[in-house]
């Protein structure tokens, strides 16, 4: 019996010391919604998973980020994670890449790879050897699921201009954001297929809700006959929505919006009509994540899957998604399961599974 017992805990000494420490760097401000969220799926991730995790925000600030992976580094050997999942929020990923490896820290980019232009100089293992990998959402689906549904419904509510066809103002987040260009070429892609639809015009409203209102009133000065405004995130649809209001088109009715995410407040703009197309499950990127690190960690690679990954994370919310969103997640996800989706704790398993319907079953 004593045999069994010090068996039993030497077991648990051994999970205990395989255990992987890690650091999240979130780029977003501590009470954005959006990577708050993202945090919160990490930590269940990590507690399915039996990993020791902590997060610092950047709050925006890249330099801050870059500081964060200072800190890091400089900490004494007992204390430094095992990993830490960077996201290549304004470019920030090489560098702190580099900074983390000066200290012997793998690092994972999450959300956000490297760019197309770093990717020959800096690619995982190689030009970065501590950087073990990468996985996106396939950004791209997002921008092009959300303008087609768009769309679909203008023609539905024949809110076409004097010329016979519907005219979309878009707002993207930002110039350099591989995640923003792809949404953004995604919009334009379902664009291009439709002849009855014209893109006014593409503004950048850096992800914010006060610089998306200013632009979307000069837009909509410009171009008094649009009538559908694709964002390409849920804040950016909302400072919109503002000044479509003081012009007296009711989002929903006169005018309607596009937005990505899964905030509450984007969930219930869905369930109200005020957005007339809603795409997310992408937060639950660095979740994935997760995954990966802990397979790696225990010696089954993903390496024969690609070391810098793009999956489809993004799925249409219906109304009635929606609600059934609010009710299973509006109180956080704590339901939610990360071990099935390990090739080393299902090893039957030839590739990763990563489906954003995990949110509505």
């Amino acid at each position: 019996m004593r045999a069994l017992f010090v068996l039993f805990v030497c077991s648990l000494l051994t999970l205990a010391a395989q255990a992987q420490r890690v650091v999240f760097i979130n780029p977003g401000q501590h009470d954005e919604t959006y990577w708050v969220t993202a945090g919160e799926a990490m930590q269940q991730a990590a507690r399915s998973l039996g990993q020791s995790f902590e997060q610092q925000f950047a709050e925006r600030d890249p330099e801050r980020a870059l500081q964060i992976a200072r800190e890091l580094a400089a900490r004494p050997a007992a204390r430094r994670p095992d990993y830490v999942v960077l996201v290549n929020e304004k470019g920030t990923l090489v560098e702190a890449s580099r900074i983390l490896a000066s200290a012997g820290i793998k690092s994972f980019a999450a959300f956000n790879g490297l760019l197309p232009q770093e990717r020959l100089a800096w690619s995982p293992r190689q030009g970065l050897p501590l950087l073990i990998g990468s996985l996106e959402p396939r950004a791209e689906d997002a921008g092009y699921l959300t303008a087609r549904a768009l769309i679909m419904q203008g023609r539905r509510m024949r809110l076409q201009a004097a010329d016979g066809k519907l005219h979309l103002l878009a707002i993207s987040g930002d110039r350099s954001t591989p995640v923003s260009i792809a949404r953004t070429e995604g919009m334009r892609r379902a664009v291009a297929e439709q002849p009855d639809v014209v893109l006014d015009r593409v503004a950048f409203g850096d992800w914010r809700k006060d610089l998306a209102a200013e632009q979307a009133s000069e837009m909509l000065a410009a171009y008094p006959e649009a009538r559908l405004l694709w964002a390409g995130s849920d804040q950016m649809a909302f400072g919109a929505m503002q000044v479509a209001r003081t012009r007296q088109l009711e989002p929903g009715r006169q005018m309607l919006f596009s937005a990505i995410n899964t905030s509450p407040e984007a969930m219930q703009a869905r369930i109200s009509g005020e957005l007339s197309a809603l795409a997310g499950g992408h937060f639950l990127c660095g979740a994935w994540s997760l995954v990966m690190i802990h397979d790696h960690h225990h010696g089954r690679d993903f390496k024969d899957l690609g070391l810098m990954q793009q999956q489809g994370m993004f799925t249409l919310f219906s109304e009635q998604d929606a609600r059934r969103f609010l009710v299973r997640h509006g109180k956080g996800l704590n339901g939610l399961d990360f071990r099935r989706y390990s090739r080393v704790l299902n090893p039957s398993l030839a590739r990763y599974a990563f489906d954003a319907q995990v949110l509505l079953r």
